[in-house]
C-alpha cells in the first residue's frame, strides 16, 4: 500500500499515531499492547525519508517519538482532551445520580441533558472548587 502525503499532511499523521497509542498503552504499565508501539515506530521511522530527524530517537534499536516530538505541544491536546471528557463524564454521572440512576429513557432524556449542561456550566465557571465530598 502506497499513501501519499504533503509534509504537513504526515506531520499531522505523526501527531494522530502518537495520540492514539497514548491512549491506547499510556496507562497499561508493563501490558502494553506491543502491535499499536511496533506500528507506532514504523510510520516515524519515515521521518527518516523526510528529513524530520528531530522527531525521532533510536532507543535499544527501535525508532521512537523524540522527547522533542512529544514535548513540543501534542499532550497539550492531550490534556485538552482528557479534561473535556473528564468533565463530560462527571457531569453526566452526577446528573444520573440525581435522578436516581433512573434508566434513560426518550421521557427523562431532557431532564438528564438539562442536568448535565448545568453541572458543564458549573465546572467552565468553577472547574471542581466546588465539589466535596461527605465523609
Amino acid at each position: 500500500m502506497n499513501i501519499e502525503l504533503t509534509d504537513k499532511e504526515f506531520r499531522r499523521l505523526l501527531d494522530m499515531v502518537y495520540i492514539g497509542n497514548w491512549i491506547l498503552n499510556s496507562i497499561r504499565g508493563d501490558d502494553r499492547i506491543k502491535d499499536y508501539d511496533d506500528l507506532e515506530s514504523k510510520i516515524f521511522a519515515h521521518c527518516l525519508k523526510n528529513g524530520m530527524f528531530s522527531l525521532i530517537e533510536l532507543v535499544n534499536g527501535e525508532i521512537l517519538p523524540s522527547g522533542e516530538f512529544s514535548e513540543g505541544g501534542i499532550h497539550e491536546a492531550i490534556m485538552d482532551y482528557e479534561d473535556t471528557v473528564f468533565y463530560e463524564i462527571l457531569a453526566e454521572e452526577l446528573a444520573r445520580r440525581d435522578m436516581n440512576f433512573e434508566p434513560i429513557s426518550a421521557e427523562n432524556m431532557a431532564e438528564l441533558t438539562e442536568r448535565i449542561d448545568e453541572y458543564i456550566e458549573e465546572f467552565e465557571e468553577n472547574g471542581v472548587n466546588n465539589i466535596s465530598l461527605d465523609k
